[in-house]
């Protein structure tokens, strides 16, 4: 699947994100872009968007988006408290619904 993800995840991470073509917003030149505006352009292109923005789905009309959003749910954006998720979120991105967020912590992912 194509997975972008959002300048407030750790670019690194997506070294550990195998199976997925990712890009990151800035490898987009998209990094000055405000959320709306950003997921519009990435729902021409990718069919996943990954943020630790825990207030994504309720700033935006996600059902308007032709892409799933997958939140991670971490103590801060760095590399160390995200790669612990990277289990739980290669899990999450095949069955991820469009138009909605999904959840993704240490555990368990769920959808909203």
């Amino acid at each position: 699947m194509k997975v972008l993800l959002d300048e407030c995840v750790d670019w690194r991470l997506s070294r550990d994100i195998v199976g997925h073509e990712v890009k990151t917003a800035h490898q987009m030149g998209w990094s000055t872009i405000r959320n709306g505006e950003l997921l519009r352009l990435a729902a021409q292109d990718f069919e996943v968007f990954v943020t630790v923005d825990r207030n994504l789905s309720f700033q935006q009309n996600l059902p308007a988006f032709d892409m799933a959003v997958i939140v991670l749910r971490a103590t801060s954006n760095r590399l160390a408290d995200l790669q612990p998720l990277v289990p739980a979120l290669l899990a999450a991105i095949p069955t991820a619904k469009r138009g909605v967020a999904t959840f993704v912590s240490g555990s368990s992912s769920r959808g909203t």
